[in-house]
């Protein structure tokens, strides 16, 4: 045996014989309870799976946002200390494309999912499902996807069609299956 060889098989033993003796001596915290694990499940797919109970109206929407959102977002979504969330149709394949809700994302469903896990950014998580159906209602509404009488529970947001809903491809590698 090579001198290579014999360090390696050294380091391979000290290796297992550390890991052997750290997996004894671990009692670093405890198990998840369902309740906790539950807590933390709150994605929402782009198919609506995920989407909890709850309703909200564009006109209810609009006075959430201007209370919560525009002081960052604009009063009407056109951007200001934070991105713009209305505009951009078109400018996708351009020098200087705009992603906003109405131009770039795929699935209504997101928006929702984003707003509930990430908005308002000074208190993330605060809205209730109710409010985030709403504000999603108005965010729709200012980009011309959903008209002003509409109110968005789980099954209707999943049916709304997005304009860039083809605008994205299935990744093709081999290691991540199709969905």
């Amino acid at each position: 045996m090579s001198f290579r060889s014999i360090a390696a098989a050294a380091a391979l033993i000290v290796v297992c014989s550390v890991a052997g003796v750290a997996a004894e001596r671990t009692t670093l915290g405890r198990a998840v309870t369902a309740d906790e694990l539950a807590a933390w499940n709150i994605d929402v797919s782009g198919d609506g799976a995920g989407l909890p109970a709850g309703r909200g109206s564009v006109a209810e929407g609009r006075a959430l946002f201007a209370e919560a959102c525009a002081a960052c977002h604009g009063d009407k979504g056109q951007g200001g200390a934070a991105d713009a969330l209305v505009g951009g149709r078109g400018t996708l394949a351009t020098a200087k494309p705009v992603k906003t809700i109405g131009s770039f994302w795929p699935y209504a469903p997101t928006v929702f999912d984003y707003v509930n896990r990430a908005m308002p950014f000074n208190a993330p998580q605060s809205l209730t499902p109710d409010q985030v159906y709403a504000v999603t209602a108005y965010l729709l509404f200012l980009n011309g996807i959903v008209s002003e009488d509409t109110t968005l529970d789980a099954a209707s947001l999943a049916k709304v069609e997005m304009p860039n809903r083809n605008g994205f491809t299935r990744d093709p590698r081999p290691d991540v299956p199709p969905k």
